[in-house]
């Protein structure tokens, strides 16, 4: 009996080893994968959504635009196809949110360097003051690299437009000063579409790592 035993101690072995693989394989199976969710005007605060849009329940999509990054070049929608990329607003002068916001963009960039797929995109708010060499010397002091992210400025009414009418990013567009643009801490993952994918806390780390197993996910979606 005990010789019986020893004989097929190792095929018994083997059999409960596979045994738990394919329990793991279809329990894995059966579990519902997680999709990122396609966000309409009609989901957001109407105080961040034009007017114009609030109705909006399907097909929107980021507008097109040309404006101008760190390096004087100009940047258009083209350069974004085919691309996901994580969209904020903010301002070099502000002293507030944007030096967070800045810092944990930074941090995106570290986990994207090499992601052909994913590029960053961060538009002025202030784009009178945030000339090209103003952004130039904030791209150098934050780490920007200009492969994979664009700061830029332009035509104020296009960025509020944008703003209000693209990412609903801005809370109003203010009486015309210098700094009427109240922006959000918001950062946007837009899919390779230009659909809106995701909103995240850009002055909260825990809302960074959020994003970035969002950002896995909507990657997955188009190996599917």
């Amino acid at each position: 009996m005990r010789s019986f035993f020893s004989r097929y101690k190792f095929l018994g072995i083997v059999l409960f080893i596979l045994s738990c693989i394919i329990i793991y394989l279809f329990y894995n199976a059966l579990q519902p994968k997680k999709l990122l969710k396609v966000y309409q005007p009609s989901d957001f605060n109407p105080e961040l959504v034009d007017s114009t849009l609030l109705h909006v329940k399907k097909y929107h999509t980021i507008a097109n635009f040309s404006l101008t990054n760190q390096n004087g070049r100009t940047i258009t929608q083209k350069d974004y196809k085919g691309k996901i990329f994580v969209a904020d607003f903010f301002f070099t002068t502000c002293p507030s949110i944007c030096p967070i916001m800045t810092k944990n963009m930074a941090y995106i960039q570290e986990q994207i360097m090499d992601d052909d797929e994913v590029l960053l995109l961060s538009h002025s708010v202030t784009p009178l003051k945030d000339s090209v060499p103003q952004l130039k010397k904030y791209a150098i002091e934050k780490g920007v690299v200009d492969r994979k992210w664009n700061l830029v400025t332009g035509d104020k009414k296009q960025i509020y437009e944008l703003a209000r009418k693209s990412y609903f990013a801005v809370l109003n567009e203010g009486d015309g000063g210098p700094f009427d643009m109240i922006h959000t801490e918001n950062f946007i993952l837009i899919d390779k579409e230009g659909r809106i994918r995701g909103t995240y806390d850009g002055t909260k780390i825990e809302e960074i790592e959020e994003l970035l197993v969002d950002l896995d996910i909507l990657k997955n979606s188009y190996k599917e």
